[in-house]
């Protein structure tokens, strides 16, 4: 994911793009129309093919929020409530986290917790 060129892909959030999200074995690719999706499913079908992995085609599938985010759509509280879910996630792992040497572990358990909070705004 980080050898793809996507910094211009994606949808802008609070000034930066943001064209993936990841958890366990799912990736989720986000883009404002159907080409940049086609574009970004090819790169990372090839990238993945480099690495010795492939696309499962009967689990991939192509979903349409159809909804700008952005403050205008009155999208203020639901933002404020994922917010609080992701700080609440994350003072439940604070203490281990400190305490935890290896900074994978430490990344893997943010990811596993206070990003999972954030974007589903699912409590850990």
């Amino acid at each position: 994911m980080r050898h793809l060129e996507w910094e211009d892909l994606g949808v802008k959030v609070d000034g930066r793009y943001l064209n993936h999200l990841r958890f366990a074995d799912h990736i989720v690719l986000i883009t404002p129309n159907i080409e940049k999706a086609e574009r970004m499913l090819a790169e990372f079908d090839n990238a993945c093919g480099k690495i010795g992995f492939w696309l499962n085609l009967t689990r991939t599938m192509l979903m349409r929020n159809g909804r700008e985010v952005n403050m205008m759509n009155g999208l203020a509280p639901e933002l404020f409530r994922r917010k609080r879910a992701a700080w609440g996630a994350f003072k439940n792992i604070e203490g281990v986290v400190k305490k935890i040497k290896n900074i994978r572990l430490r990344a893997h358990l943010f990811d596993t917790a206070t990003l999972l909070a954030l974007t589903c705004a699912s409590e850990t």
